[in-house]
């Protein structure tokens, strides 16, 4: 539809690391081909990591551009998780190569862009541009979380990459948040409430 619009760069935005109790929100762009043919590139949610390794590099290739952009923790402390995950969008966009004349998003749309765009309900099942973009958002935001458990040892960062599972729990019970937790988050929270260790830097 948007094609025969007139619209050629059509930009698919989605996040990744929305829920998570610790690290950075990323979120990434993509401009596909008008007529890519993407196989099984689908919500990076339903993919497993072996399977999102697999694709991303012929997602970048394929890409007529693709870009990430990041949200710190601190900045998910001091404006919110969606405000947050908004400014890792626009970040995306901006660092695309090329200027996109439309951008599709995965449900909320992005403030300050130039840009015509739109915010697709389910639009990382709907939409291949933002599923592919899922992929990348998902795959790079789990890059960084392998990294930073060699920085914060214990958490077990590149396990759950810093959702809230159990066994992430019960370590932060155990050792108190470290610097990449977001301290505006209720489990953080209840943690420095109840004593836990002071935050390690």
């Amino acid at each position: 539809m948007l094609a025969a619009e007139g619209y050629r760069a059509i930009a698919g935005v989605d996040e990744a690391g929305m829920g998570c109790l610790a690290g950075p929100v990323y979120a990434a762009a993509i401009i596909l081909p008008l007529k890519a043919r993407l196989g099984i590139v689908r919500d990076s949610k339903t993919l497993s990591p072996l399977q999102r390794e697999r694709l991303i590099d012929g997602l970048k290739s394929v890409a007529v551009a693709w870009a990430v952009g990041r949200a710190t923790w601190e900045e998910v402390d001091e404006i919110n998780v969606r405000r947050a995950g908004e400014l890792a969008s626009r970040r995306a966009v901006e660092a695309l190569g090329i200027v996109p004349d439309f951008v599709i998003t995965d449900a909320f749309p992005i403030a300050g862009l130039a840009m015509s765009q739109k915010a697709v309900i389910h639009g990382d099942i709907l939409v291949k541009s933002v599923a592919a973009a899922s992929v990348i958002a998902k795959v790079e935001r789990d890059r960084e979380m392998t990294m930073l458990e060699a920085r914060y040892p214990g958490y077990g960062f590149a396990r759950h990459k810093g959702y809230g599972t159990a066994a992430h729990l019960e370590a932060l019970g155990r050792l108190g948040p470290c610097a990449i937790h977001r301290k505006t988050y209720a489990p953080v929270r209840a943690c420095v409430a109840s004593g836990a260790p002071e935050p390690h830097r």
